[in-house]
């Protein structure tokens, strides 16, 4: 996994390559637009120009970065987190029976948003879907599980979203989207990726016990412009 130095400083490599018709830049700083994600990534961390940064942030608002961050400019607060594990898996992952997963559009934009809504709020926004592929299990008419595709390279995609609605938990249909995704994107070539909080143990787990393995903990921080 040495291999893929790009995941080092995902944000900005996935905005200067699979997302570079999505990317808002100026100089060496690049971030998302607001509708998509809160997302911003500098190419380095020392040379980062100030004025750079005030072109694309906002007074105010808070945007994330993961990997590299620059030394704040004056009255802007860089506050770190705990750093998340970043997680790849090479091998093809053995995909449990289950219902039909379908492959989720902008029909189903409601749902998605009300199942992330509920249980993954923090970072999903009204045109996040839009970033990559999106893939769901329906059961009673109702959106039970999810899985999508955020950032990515040329050579390695992540899975996100990966969520069930507290009244479906229990049956393995996370697991299922994540093996039938994980492969798919092995099929393509490309190293399937994740990240996960230290905080949530059972996803760690479950992400372990299915093949995906620690690439490396990676720093993860807030930046708000004062």
């Amino acid at each position: 996994m040495s291999a893929y130095p790009e995941l080092d400083n995902p944000f900005w490599s996935s905005l200067a390559s699979v997302h570079r018709a999505l990317a808002l830049r100026s100089g060496d700083v690049l971030r998302y637009p607001a509708a998509y994600a809160p997302f911003l990534g500098v190419a380095d961390a020392k040379a980062t120009a100030v004025s750079d940064l005030e072109a694309l942030v906002a007074p105010g608002e808070s945007v994330y970065l993961l990997g590299v961050a620059p030394k704040p400019p004056a009255h802007w607060t860089l506050e770190p987190f705990r750093p998340l594990a970043q997680m790849a898996c090479e091998e093809p992952i053995a995909v449990a029976d289950g219902p039909e997963a379908i492959e989720l559009s902008a029909a189903h934009r409601a749902d998605v948003l009300a199942l992330t809504a509920l249980v993954y709020p923090h970072y999903f926004r009204e045109r996040t879907m839009e970033m990559g592929r999106y893939f769901g299990i329906y059961r009673d008419g109702r959106l039970a599980a999810m899985i999508g595709e955020r950032l990515g390279t040329e050579s390695a995609r992540e899975m996100s979203a990966i969520c069930t609605h507290p009244d479906f938990a229990g049956h393995g249909y996370a697991r299922r989207l994540t093996a039938m995704l994980a492969n798919d994107t092995l099929r393509q070539g490309r190293l399937p990726f994740l990240h996960v909080s230290h905080e949530n143990p059972r996803a760690l787990h479950l992400y372990e016990k299915i093949g995906f393995r620690l690439r490396r903990d990676i720093p993860f921080w807030s930046l708000r412009r004062g």
